[in-house]
């Protein structure tokens, strides 16, 4: 009979965790439409794969509230995503608002050192208010809740950690996207260090929710997070799109994949979406999705920086990571923003074991009193420093233009492990109508600009580059594909089997 009880209890307490904040906080959610941290884990994983940690953890610093705390607010556990194990933390905004305290820190942190010591990547979904009060309030509850584990914003980059963003996102979550390898955002949530409440009380200043941390400013302006979806299982599908190009550790290649059914049918005529024209601009877009297998191009930061294009994609089946320059935007020249994107997109990529292709197509580097006034100087030579210690494959193709300093940082000279080009290809220090006026004091316009200018272009044309081997082949567009496929075979990491050596994996995020 004791025992009978002891199960009773157990039952009784199990329930009480599982209903979370209660049904009437539920209700409410479910009416205006969102999902609860139990339905959005049952949308991310695999059917019937949870495992719960922790789940009848309460607040640790005030006992009495432990019916007010099921699960103290952040359910944690493992599971699998297509068949893969993951370590999960999704925060229950109906549990005092999914706040930080003593014990759900403790979960946290124990998932997140479970997934680095066992080869797991982490998802952690957002939703919360910060610290939890009064727990944090005072010495007793600073020493008890914060700084006591050092590992806790600690990014050495052994697994995958994804995040989503979604509702208000305050406090640890925010802190976590910007931690992330890759954070998804969905519309209407916001992501900023304080509450408009307390901003509100501390500055006296009135915020609106989408200027303090709305999605268009993190997509656009700080870079912050990757992607923004318009609904929940969207942002789901994203997360596990994102982790299907990841391998589970830093210490294994990423997974293949089959190869879709009708992969490269546009090669035959990509060369027509290159205008001939030097100064015309296009899409780059259009040109990778010909060149990576059928509907694989998973685009990062795709509104930030936007004259370069990062993306995770397959070739042949194999994850790869594609740098390129898209001319759409600023004619392709590299600005702060462009600079940072890449170099995190690097820190990825060469972290976890992703070879890289760079596509080439840019005049250089933004110049001007923007540009220094963005730090511009420093981002290149971030740039420049990134590029020499990625240890992944490095392919480049230079399609069009390279010049100057960007012809390094796109991997030009001993920077790529390969460098193909296109018949169209230019390479020089500047672009040739600067140069032409620089050497030969004409302008355009002037009599003999034109005769100077050709004199200029005749030496930037591919067959320089090819004969002092600095192009190890040039290559018809149509062949581009091919050549790719053919060249991740040949530079692929065969004695480490295809691990790199993570130079990078303590760069900084959100740098």
């Amino acid at each position: 009979m004791a025992f009978e009880k002891l199960l009773e209890e157990y039952a009784a307490r199990r329930a009480k965790a599982l209903a979370m904040g209660g049904p009437e906080k539920l209700a409410r959610r479910k009416q205006a439409g969102q999902l609860n941290a139990r339905e959005r884990i049952a949308c991310l994983v695999d059917q019937d794969s949870f495992l719960e940690s922790g789940l009848f953890g309460t607040s640790g610093v005030y006992p009495e509230q432990a019916d007010e705390t099921p699960t103290d607010g952040k359910i944690a556990g493992y599971a699998r995503i297509y068949g893969r194990d993951v370590a999960i933390v999704v925060n229950d905004f109906t549990v005092k608002g999914a706040s930080t305290s003593a014990t759900n820190g403790k979960k946290v942190g124990h998932m997140k050192r479970t997934a680095a010591e066992r080869g797991m990547p982490l998802v952690i979904i957002g939703e919360s208010t910060g610290a939890r009060l009064p727990d944090a309030m005072g010495s007793r509850g600073m020493g008890l809740l914060l700084g006591n584990d050092i590992t806790q914003f600690r990014r050495t980059r052994e697994t995958p950690l994804a995040t989503a963003v979604i509702g208000p996102s305050f406090g640890s979550s925010a802190w976590l996207a910007c931690l992330a390898d890759f954070a998804v955002m969905h519309k209407g949530a916001t992501m900023a260090v304080s509450s408009p409440r307390l901003i509100e009380m501390a500055l006296g200043e009135k915020v609106d929710l989408n200027e303090l941390g709305g999605w268009r400013l993190h997509a656009e302006t700080t870079g912050l997070v990757d992607q923004v979806v318009d609904t929940e299982e969207a942002m789901f599908d994203a997360i596990k799109c994102f982790l299907s190009y990841m391998p589970s550790h830093h210490n294994e290649a990423p997974p293949d994949a089959p190869v879709p059914a009708g992969s490269g049918a546009g090669m035959r005529d990509v060369f027509s979406l290159l205008p001939e024209k030097r100064t015309q601009v296009y899409d780059m877009k259009r040109i990778v999705n010909c060149l990576v297998d059928k509907d694989t191009l998973f685009e990062l930061k795709p509104r930030f920086g936007k004259s370069a294009l990062t993306a995770l994609a397959r070739l042949g089946g194999k994850s790869v990571g594609i740098v390129a320059n898209n001319p759409l935007h600023r004619g392709g020249a590299l600005d702060a923003d462009a600079c940072r994107k890449i170099v995190d997109f690097l820190v990825l990529c060469d972290s976890f074991n992703v070879p890289i292709v760079l596509l080439v197509d840019t005049p250089g580097f933004q110049i001007g009193t923007e540009a220094e006034k963005s730090g511009a100087p420093g981002k290149i030579m971030n740039f420049m420093n990134a590029i020499t210690l990625v240890t992944v494959p490095k392919l480049s193709v230079i399609l069009r233009k390279s010049y100057g300093r960007a012809y390094v940082c796109m991997g030009g000279g001993r920077h790529s492990d390969d460098i193909a080009a296109w018949p169209t290809a230019e390479v020089s220090f500047m672009s040739p109508e600067f140069a032409t006026t620089i050497v030969h004091g004409v302008k355009p316009g002037d009599a003999d600009f034109e005769s100077k200018l050709a004199e200029i272009e005749q030496g930037s044309d591919v067959w320089g580059l090819a004969s002092v081997f600095a192009a190890q082949a040039v290559i018809r567009p149509a062949d581009t594909r091919d050549y790719l496929i053919r060249m991740l075979e040949v530079y692929k990491l065969r004695m480490t089997k295809g691990v790199g050596q993570h130079l990078m994996r303590t760069w900084p995020t959100s740098h």
